[in-house]
This record gives structure tokens, sequence and C-alpha cells, in this order.
């Protein structure tokens, strides 16, 4: 898959996680051609714009905290986001006990994520910002 080259650093992830809309979901995937997972997702959309990323280990559909998260969020460059969420920031939510969900804001167009239900990589409504737990943005360099 070729790079994707935007403006900003958020721009760019965003713009990638949106070419992989409509890929199957997959737990644990890490190709698209074969399904993606919400941390494939991010994975994907990073190796898009050009970095290296970093798989967490160990997380499995059910966790108990969301430390790996925290961990994978900046083993790959993103910070804690303080502030309104922008266009590219990694978003955290905790959609039921021991649940954890990566998504990617779209900015005000949403959010794109691996939709277990749905069985593939949607843009959704942006969620309540009470289900969202932690906030990361990317860093630029």
């Amino acid at each position: 898959m070729s790079t994707v080259q935007i403006g900003s650093v958020g721009e760019g992830l965003a713009e990638a996680a949106i070419r992989f809309i409509g890929c199957q979901f997959r737990l644990h995937g890490r190709d698209p051609r074969f399904g993606l997972d919400c941390v494939g997702l991010v994975y994907a959309s990073l190796q898009a714009i050009g970095r290296q990323p970093v798989l967490p280990n160990g997380y499995r559909l059910r966790n108990p905290s969301f430390s790996r998260f925290t961990k994978f969020a900046s083993l790959n460059g993103f910070h804690p986001l303080q502030g309104p969420v922008g266009r590219g920031d990694l978003l955290l939510s905790c959609p039921g006990p021991g649940q954890f969900h990566l998504m990617i804001s779209d900015g005000p167009a949403g959010v794109i994520h691996a939709h277990a239900g749905l069985r593939r990589i949607v843009r959704s409504p942006p969620p309540d910002s009470l289900h969202i737990i932690e906030r990361w943005r990317l860093a630029n360099s």
C-alpha cells in the first residue's frame, strides 16, 4: 500500500484510516487483505503514513486493564491529549466490562473503527465523550 501524504500527521492518519473503511473485521487481524481489528486498523494506518508501528502483546478480547493500550499508544508516538479531540486523534473506549476499543477520530464526521458486530471497518458518529476513557495525539516525528 502506498504512503499517504497529507499536511498534518493527524490528517494523514485519518485519511489513511478512511482508506480501510469496508475492510473485513478479524480479531487480531493485521493485514487489510485478510481483516483488521481495532489495533490492526491503527497499525495499518500508521504503516500507511510511513511509520514503523509496534504491536501490543498479550491483549485479548477482554482485558483486566487498559495499560496495554496506553503502552501501545506511547510506543507508537502518541501523547496524552488535553483539550478538544482533533482529526486523527486516537480514542479508547470501554464498551463493556473488560472490553477496550480503539478508534481514530475523523473530526466532526465521527470515528473510524473496527466494528465487530458489522464485521467490517466503518465510520460511525462521534461517541459520547462519557464513553471515551483515554485520548492521544500522534507526534509529528
